[in-house]
Formats: structure tokens, C-alpha cells, sequence
């Protein structure tokens, strides 16, 4: 079911085939992020989807939308981050990809027993990273009350590496 939203989103998503490899079609939200008044509905939309003491963000695109939804929302913000990139003592989770495996990590202390949180990225692809940030974020000891996407590629049946979490797509394709 088409709303308001996700007409506005939909409209504001360019396709551009081949990137970055030939045969994917990248879904480049950048167009989004440049009308003021789409980035705002997402961004209101998303922060209002649960009552939260951290929003976490997965790098990169993740950042883009988790960072003005947790202000939005008066909560924290917590990045999870590639490994290596975070200054202090850190818990990792690995995950495979279509072409390898990657390792995410986020800082040991970044949550408060009992924390509720958010997980917020730009898509919901096959699921390997929002699954293993639910998984960080559980052994810090927060409770994940959600995970939120601008977008979700159905096809790719991420959502399904998810189960027992509450999922939200703003649209899916």
C-alpha cells in the first residue's frame, strides 16, 4: 500500500544501473536527501516509530538518517562502525556477504542496562549487517525495540534474517 511517504521517497530515489558493479542497480538516495521537506518527513517518521534511549547508526548511509532521528527523537546516538574505526575498548559481530565476510563493531560502553534502541540504516538488503548489529547491541545488554529502514529490497528477503524484531521499511521495492 502506496502512502504520502513513500510516494515522496519513491520519487526521490534514483536508479543507477551498474554500480557499483556491473548487474546491481544502486538505489542512490542522495536525491532524497536534497529536498529539505522529504528529508524531514523520513526523518519525522522514523523518529516517531518508538519510545528509545539510543538510536544506533550503521556506517555509513546509516549515519546520514540515525543522526537527525535521534536528535529528533531526544535520544542518543551510537555508531556501529567497520572494524577498526572506533577509539575504544569495542565488541565485534561478523557477518558474511555476498562476496566475503565483514566485522562491525561498536564501543563496549556505548549502552546503559536496559537501553531501548533503534536501529536505523538507509536499506535492508540480505539482512547480514541489521542482523549482526541486533546482535552487538543485545550483548552490550540494550534491548532492541526495532529496526528502521529508509528502504527494503523484498527480494532479497533480509527481513527474514530478522525475526523477533520489530521491522519497519519507509518503502519497499
Amino acid at each position: 500500500m502506496k502512502t504520502e511517504l513513500s510516494t515522496m521517497i519513491l520519487a526521490r530515489i534514483r536508479d543507477i544501473p551498474d554500480y557499483p558493479q556491473p548487474g546491481v542497480l544502486f538505489k542512490d538516495i542522495t536525491p532524497l536527501l536534497d529536498d529539505p521537506v522529504a528529508f524531514a518527513a523520513v526523518v519525522d517518521e522514523l523518529a516517531g516509530l518508538h519510545q528509545v534511549d539510543k538510536i544506533v547508526g550503521i556506517e555509513a548511509r546509516g549515519f546520514i538518517l540515525a543522526a537527525p532521528v535521534a536528535y529528533r527523537a531526544a535520544a542518543g546516538f551510537v555508531p556501529v562502525r567497520k572494524k577498526g574505526k572506533l577509539p575504544a575498548a569495542t565488541l565485534e559481530a561478523s557477518y558474511d556477504l555476498e562476496y566475503g565476510s565483514a566485522t562491525i563493531e561498536v564501543h563496549a560502553d556505548a549502552f546503559q542496562p536496559g537501553d531501548r534502541v533503534l536501529i536505523v540504516d538507509d536499506v535492508l538488503a540480505t539482512g547480514g549487517t541489521a542482523e549482526a548489529t541486533v546482535e552487538l547491541v543485545s550483548r552490550a545488554g540494550a534491548e532492541v525495540v526495532g529496526v528502521a529502514v529508509l528502504m527494503e529490497l523484498a527480494f532479497l528477503k533480509g527481513r527474514e534474517r530478522l525475526t523477533g524484531v520489530d521491522t519497519h521499511a519507509l518503502v519497499i521495492v
